[in-house]
């Protein structure tokens, strides 16, 4: 399953704008902090009081958000008072905890008086669509006190002491940006359509938002949507689905950067109507769009700067089999015999046979996928396929030897490719065919 997850906008009882924030030691000019990036998202290990977690690096929210307790009880939460929380979707506000004076450290980078919300609901996890375990969400505070370069294709943060500190500034372009309620906004340039005029559109830059732009149509702000466009489930906020369109937009400017036929996700106004957004805000930039950049966060200085990355005019794709996938746990799986190594305690007759009857197999804990949501009239509705169903082979390969990463690139790799695919429904294995299409 894609992850689409984050677009997030909690409202908290209190806030925690009098914190310090992160503080590098004297000594140091420059922190590098290696992450993983999956489905466009920035996963890093961080160390809340004692405990090494792993958390999600996201632009679009001002709170460090933690979750999974079930993976992290060991954690220990102190001055805790009871909050409701409100996130991007169709439910109503739920549940959570507000502990204060923390201790979070990333590397040497560290914050010692911290606050961090929790989310009681164990149903909200994003752990099951990225396929590692993910504890929880690090915004604002991450950023607010010293320049951070991201660069995707390193798949490295760079937290540098100031500004001057970077190399070759000069070859990125220096964009403002307006920090508010803590998160940052960009001006851009948006044609939906070839007869709609191109809109200056104010956008949340949104690390944790895996799809590449985010367009909410409300009564300030109406962008037409193309005559081409899917129904589509969207994702999932952290009070219910998200559910709308999606289509191909004509460009998205960003200063001199002009990005062409972006899949762009139109949200159904009833996941937003409840929702307060600030003044012109008109949607978000995601994951698919900022990997094409390096990029320099200066939240100080309200600036952040852009520069192409390799991958600046790669195509933007979208799952062309229909169906979303989710990690649903791990499940034992036995080597097979010729890749079980032969121990030297076993003893063998000159015909090779076994005598003591003792080879030692290997049992590997491996992940399981099932299918979360399927768009109608796609090729996998099309086939059969169902929801719930539990995936075991994609063209004659074990999704237990894959990552939840490979499975969504298969999915998006070229039109027309054949895809044979094996599920389990209610303990009956069935196999299916069919191809990929293009929907948009």
């Amino acid at each position: 399953m894609k992850c689409k997850l984050l677009l997030l906008l909690l409202l908290f009882a209190s806030n925690s704008w009098s914190q310090d924030g992160f503080k590098m030691e004297n000594n140091k000019k420059r922190i590098v902090i290696p992450f993983k990036l999956i489905n466009n998202l920035i996963f890093i290990p961080v160390d809340l009081n004692g405990v090494q977690l792993t958390f999600l690096v996201d632009t679009g929210v001002e709170q460090t958000i933690l979750f999974s307790l079930e993976e992290v009880d060991n954690v220990s939460l102190e001055n805790i008072q009871k909050i409701k929380l409100r996130g991007l979707g169709t439910n109503e506000p739920f549940d959570g905890l507000k502990s204060s004076r923390n201790k979070l450290k990333v590397k040497n980078y560290e914050d010692s008086n911290h606050d961090v919300y929790v989310v009681l609901d164990q149903d909200i996890n994003i752990s099951s669509s990225v396929g590692i375990p993910v504890n929880g969400i690090l915004g604002y505070h991450f950023f607010k006190n010293y320049p951070i370069v991201v660069d995707y294709k390193k798949k490295k943060l760079f937290v540098y002491k100031n500004i001057n500190l970077i190399k070759r500034l000069d070859s990125y372009y220096k964009t403002q940006i307006e920090l508010q309620e803590n998160k940052p906004y960009i001006k851009t340039d948006i044609q939906t359509t070839d007869s709609s005029d191109e809109v200056s559109s104010k956008l949340l830059i949104d690390s944790g938002n895996s799809d590449a732009l985010w367009i909410f149509n409300t009564k300030k702000t109406e962008l037409p949507l193309p005559q081409i466009n899917i129904e589509d489930f969207l994702g999932k906020g952290f009070s219910g689905s998200i559910y709308g369109k999606r289509a191909r937009i004509k460009t998205l400017k960003i200063n001199n950067f002009i990005l062409p036929n972006v899949i762009s996700a139109f949200p159904d106004s009833t996941n937003t109507k409840d929702i307060n957004f600030v003044d012109n805000r008109v949607g978000s930039i995601g994951g698919d769009v900022l990997k094409r950049f390096k990029i320099i966060f200066d939240y100080k200085n309200e600036n952040i700067y852009l520069k192409k990355s390799v991958n600046f005019d790669d195509e933007f794709n979208v799952n062309m089999t229909g169906i979303d996938i989710q990690h649903e746990g791990l499940q034992w799986v036995k080597d097979d015999f010729n890749r079980v190594k032969i121990y030297s305690d076993n003893k063998f007759d000159a015909n090779g046979n076994n005598l003591d009857q003792n080879l030692k197999f290997n049992f590997k804990l491996k992940p399981t996928y099932a299918i979360f949501s399927i768009r109608k009239n796609s090729p996998a509705d099309l086939s059969g396929l169902q929801v719930g169903d539990k995936i075991i082979r994609i063209n004659n390969k074990y999704t237990y030897d894959m990552s939840l990463s490979d499975i969504n690139d298969l999915f998006k790799e070229q039109e027309n490719k054949e895809i044979l695919m094996e599920v389990e429904r209610n303990d009956v294995r069935i196999k299916v065919f069919f191809v990929l299409k293009k929907m948009l």
